[in-house]
């Protein structure tokens, strides 16, 4: 108990890291550190294929495809915009309604842990086990998560050729202010 308790308190400095750093770089290695938490946190669970899957393809292909994205829109720390001054409050205030709900329910709705039947049912995570549970039971959200990260792959792709569109734009300007300058001069 000790041990999660130590993990859990990892993965919540991970989780407001991940928020609160100004730099995305930043962030994103605060996140890489919340899933190596929750990792070791299948380790002490004896689901070992489940650590390493999320090691593997959160802590490895994930992560490097935020830090391309990352680097692909060269996103900058900055300060929120003047006309935002709404947002923070706002978002404190809806943070700390989806805390104290979680809260309330935890205390509340006291279900029981699952039994240790159900647990070695489980088979320790197993990729047999997980693949029939993720294909039978949870097939469409297993499809939407796949469109929702093509639909993020997308707007970054689009995102990153908005600003290169513009840069070209203000360049071409530049370029016709200055011919114009040498033209009258």
């Amino acid at each position: 108990m000790i041990g999660f308790i130590i993990l859990a308190a990892a993965m919540i400095a991970g989780a407001i890291g991940v928020v609160a750093f100004r730099q995305p770089v930043h962030a994103a290695l605060s996140l890489v550190a919340t899933l190596l938490a929750l990792a070791v946190t299948y380790v002490t669970l004896q689901a070992h294929f489940l650590a390493v899957v999320q090691v593997i393809v959160y802590g490895g292909a994930i992560m490097v495809l935020f830090l391309f994205v990352i680097m692909l829109l060269n996103v900058e720390g900055q300060e929120p915009a003047p006309h935002m001054k709404w947002l923070p409050p706002v978002a404190y205030l809806t943070a700390l309604l989806v805390a104290a709900g979680i809260t309330i329910t935890a205390f509340v709705d006291r279900a029981p842990l699952p039994g240790a039947d159900r647990i070695a049912a489980l088979q320790g995570g197993s990729a047999e086990q997980l693949g029939t549970v993720l294909f039978s039971h949870y097939v469409l959200a297993f499809q939407l998560v796949g469109v929702l990260l093509l639909t993020g792959i997308v707007g970054a792709v689009s995102l990153a050729q908005r600003g290169a569109t513009t840069e070209r734009k203000e360049r071409q300007t530049e370029e016709a202010a200055g011919e114009r300058e040498l033209s009258h001069g």
